[in-house]
Parts: structure tokens; C-alpha cells; sequence
């Protein structure tokens, strides 16, 4: 029992880092001027390619075996992630980043709600109150520019990103069996497939990169996707699908305060307000159920039936 709670807090752990290191994107991506789709497609080919000398240099080897066993999930899960991000940076072209952002991060919210379906995980109290602190926190902070520009194709974009990005989710919460790395590795190359079908065939569009982009499309690449997606599949696998969707708001909230930091932008007090809600509300979720007093027999020994904490909540 013990080495699984320390297993699950590793998890919590790579999960939380991995969400701040995406939170990052922005800052890299504001150094390069290519498009959407030649930024995805450059940063899954160098992540899988970084992966896949991880593999080598490790000496290991892909379990095809369960690979082939659970190829729909594989295949759903790398689509899907390859059709988050072409919706998500279409988005950010056609609206502004916020706007686009928000509706991108409906996709939590999507899957919280079909949890106790798919995944049988209850919804507790604690989780119903963090969520809506998290999404009336993302309101404050990205609302006004919805409320500036209202429905737009950019907007639409978004949305679709979030359902893609709700897919991704819960396609790869159904592979079992195959390590992070692995996992990683395939979801990687099915997406940068996807991206390079669209960029190709459907927007007949070539590769165009400077000079000068090189070093931060690597950084995007090895970093903020190859090392980023590794503790980002590895530690969801073992998390439950409800805290996934609910600390995934550590990514746009770090977007946003990396941005105040490094790029000097402007916070507003209701935006600070909104990152208040966010944090807390992330926190509320996961952190209430721990403060909860253990139950004992009568004669002083815990109970080892409660509380259920890393299995249903």
C-alpha cells in the first residue's frame, strides 16, 4: 500500500512538471515564425526521433506484441492528439491565444464528465467544487477576449481541439500494458503521420525553416515535446481521469504567468483573480480528501478500508 501511495505522488509529480514545461510553448514558439502546422509537424518528428534514441540508447526494445494488441487505442490517442494541437494552433491564428486557449481547455471538462462511465471513478464533492473553481477561474482570466471577439471559426477551432484533446485523453487511459516511453513513442509517430497527411496532401504545403529557428524548433522538439510527453503518458497512466483533467489547468495557467514573467505582458487583477480560483480549485480537488481523519476500530487500529483515496478519488 505504501510503495503504491508513493507511486501515485511520483505520478502526481512527473504529471505536474510535465504540465509546466507545456506551459512553456508559448515562450519557445514566440521565437519562431513558421507556420502552425510546420511548427506541430517539426515538433513531433524531433520528439519521436529523441525518443526513439532514447530507446536505443537504453537498449530496449517495443513491446509489438501489445502493441498490436491495442492498436485502436494507440491509433485513437495519437489522431487525436495530432488533431488537438493542428485545431489549437488554428485557433491561435484565427482568435486570439486566450480565446483559443479557453475553449481548448473545455476538453477537461469533457472528460470529468464521462469518468464515471468509461473509468468508473465516483465524483466526489471535492472534485465538483475544484472543477468549477477552475473553470470560473479560467472565465476571469481568458473571458474578456471571448466576450471582445464572440463566436468566431477560431473559436470553433478551439473547441474542436478540446474535444480532440478530451479523445486523446481517454483513448490513452485505455492502454494497458505498454510503458510511458512506448506509449509516447507510437502516440508521437501516429501524430506527426496526421500532421504530415494535412500539411501535404490537404494544405499542400512544404517545410520552410530558417536559420535562426533551429535551435528553438530543437528545444520545442526534445524538450517541450519528447521529454515533456514522456512524463506527461507515463504518470496519466497511472493517475485517475477526473485529477488528470483537473490539474491539465496548470498548463495554461504556467502560459500565463511564464508570460507576465519572461514577456513582461500585462496581468489584469481580475486574471489574477482567475489564477487564484485556478490553483485553488486544482488543489481543493486533489489535496481535501487527504485531510480527512483516518477511521479506527475500537481498539485503535486503522481501518484499511478507507479512506479509498487512490483508487476512486
Amino acid at each position: 500500500m505504501w510503495e503504491e501511495k508513493e507511486y501515485v505522488k511520483k505520478s502526481y509529480l512527473k504529471y505536474i512538471v510535465s504540465l509546466l514545461i507545456f506551459g512553456s510553448n508559448g515562450i519557445v514558439a514566440s521565437y519562431i515564425t513558421c507556420s502552425s502546422s510546420e511548427i506541430v509537424l517539426s515538433r513531433t518528428i524531433i520528439g519521436s526521433l529523441f525518443l526513439g534514441f532514447v530507446f536505443i540508447a537504453g537498449g530496449k526494445h517495443l513491446n509489438f506484441k501489445q502493441i498490436k494488441e491495442q492498436w485502436f487505442y494507440l491509433l485513437g490517442a495519437g489522431i487525436s492528439m495530432g488533431a488537438s494541437w493542428l485545431f489549437l494552433f488554428k485557433g491561435y491564428q484565427l482568435a486570439s491565444v486566450s480565446t483559443a486557449t479557453l475553449a481548448y481547455y473545455c476538453g477537461p471538462v469533457l472528460v470529468i464528465a464521462v469518468a464515471p462511465f468509461l473509468f468508473q471513478e465516483t465524483m466526489t464533492a471535492s472534485k465538483i467544487i475544484g472543477i468549477v473553481m477552475v473553470v470560473f477561474g479560467m472565465v476571469f482570466v481568458n473571458g474578456s477576449d471571448f466576450l471582445a471577439e464572440g463566436w468566431s471559426w477560431g473559436l470553433v477551432c478551439g473547441l474542436l481541439s478540446a474535444l480532440f484533446y478530451a479523445g486523446m485523453i481517454i483513448f490513452i487511459k485505455k492502454v494497458r500494458k505498454l510503458s510511458g516511453l512506448e506509449s509516447t513513442f507510437m502516440q508521437l509517430i501516429i501524430a506527426g503521420m496526421v500532421i504530415a497527411v494535412y500539411m501535404f496532401c490537404v494544405q499542400q504545403d512544404t517545410m520552410d525553416i530558417s536559420g535562426q529557428e533551429i535551435i528553438p524548433i530543437l528545444f520545442l522538439g526534445i524538450f517541450n515535446t519528447g521529454v515533456a510527453c514522456y512524463l506527461y503518458f507515463s504518470s496519466m497512466q497511472a493517475l485517475p481521469a477526473q485529477s488528470v483533467a483537473i490539474c491539465s489547468y496548470v498548463d495554461p495557467l504556467s502560459a500565463l504567468l511564464f508570460s507576465a514573467v519572461i514577456l513582461n505582458e500585462h496581468l489584469s487583477w481580475l486574471q489574477v483573480v482567475g489564477a487564484s480560483l485556478v490553483l485553488g480549485g486544482a488543489a481543493f480537488s486533489e489535496l481535501y480528501p487527504l485531510r480527512k481523519k483516518e477511521v479506527k476500530t475500537s481498539d485503535g487500529i486503522p481501518c484499511k478500508n478507507y479512506p479509498a483515496l487512490w483508487k476512486n478519488d
